[in-house]
């Protein structure tokens, strides 16, 4: 039996709310165009869904919901909780600010450095007396780079970028699809599907603590590939396998040297880019499509 993790924030949940509903949108370009242009879109309650198309602008339309149990609360909410935007001139950030959504470059993560929020729910500003939704549409030129993150009430849905994807999520499904880059994908409650139009010559990760991972490549895929789950199995209908040595990792310490034996490895094809799966209570489905 899978065991699920639900993960909320310090928000209240209103019965018989008030509600409001409108549309917000955005239109935005950078100022000198180069490989690294990344998008950076954060959000915490609600859909992201982004396609890339051949234009140099992106487009972005969020039907923000704000709920509330009276007409002052429901004014607060409406004014609090608003797009914000950070201009790094190779890097544009759009998230959704307001109440205790405090986000910023943060250093020293457990997996790696970047843009993210920080809750401090002992804050008197983290239980506000509303509730609120952002459901995004997001079109982007279709070479730049991608990261995207919700955390409730929403997937994350990424079409047609051949730049580097970065997708998370924390309650709800990642589904990518006609990808060319470098791809990391993660998310806890919830499956990950990968479709690629081109395989990727990077390294990228996959990962679901509670989800199935399915990553369908192109014909030929020659790639290094690491495996682990506690509850799950690994599928493919790749027939061109094999196995590589495990990786022993050494550490001096007080009692001698510890040793770490690494994740179930292996080579597809000539090998090439390492891509690493991992889920907790989830399968891994490894396929080539047929044409």
């Amino acid at each position: 039996m899978k065991k699920i993790i639900m993960i909320l924030l310090c928000l209240p949940l209103l019965s018989d709310a008030q509600s409001f509903t409108d549309k917000v949108t955005l239109e935005l370009k950078f100022e000198k165009a180069s490989s690294s242009n990344t998008l950076v879109l954060a959000n915490i309650n609600g859909s992201m869904k982004v396609q890339g198309y051949d234009g140099d602008k992106i487009l972005i339309e969020a039907d923000r919901t704000i709920k509330a149990k009276t007409d002052a609360r429901l004014e607060q909410g409406k004014k609090e909780m608003q797009l914000q935007q950070i201009d790094r001139v190779d890097t544009l950030i759009v998230y959704v600010g307001g109440g205790c959504n405090h986000f910023g470059y943060r250093t020293n993560r457990r997996r790696n450095n970047g843009w993210s929020y920080h809750w401090d729910c002992n804050d008197g500003n983290c239980n506000p007396p509303y509730d609120y939704t952002f459901n995004f549409t997001v079109k982007v030129p279709n070479g730049i780079n991608v990261e995207v993150s919700t955390v409730n009430e929403g997937s994350v849905t990424v079409e047609s970028v051949k730049g580097k994807v970065k997708a998370e999520n924390v309650n709800g499904a990642i589904r990518l699809t006609a990808l060319a880059g470098q791809t990391y994908a993660s998310t806890i409650n919830g499956d990950v599907d990968v479709d690629y139009s081109l395989n990727p010559n990077q390294d990228s990760r996959y990962y679901s603590l509670n989800g199935d991972i399915n990553a369908l490549f192109v014909k030929g895929l020659a790639a290094n590939v690491n495996f682990k789950s506690f509850n799950g199995a690994l599928y493919t209908n790749v027939q061109q396998l094999e196995g590589l040595p495990a990786m022993i990792e050494k550490k001096q310490e007080e009692k001698g040297t510890s040793l770490k034996i690494g994740r179930n490895r292996f080579k597809i094809g000539s090998g090439g880019a390492l891509l690493d799966f991992e889920t907790f209570n989830g399968d891994v489905i490894v396929k080539e499509k047929s044409n």
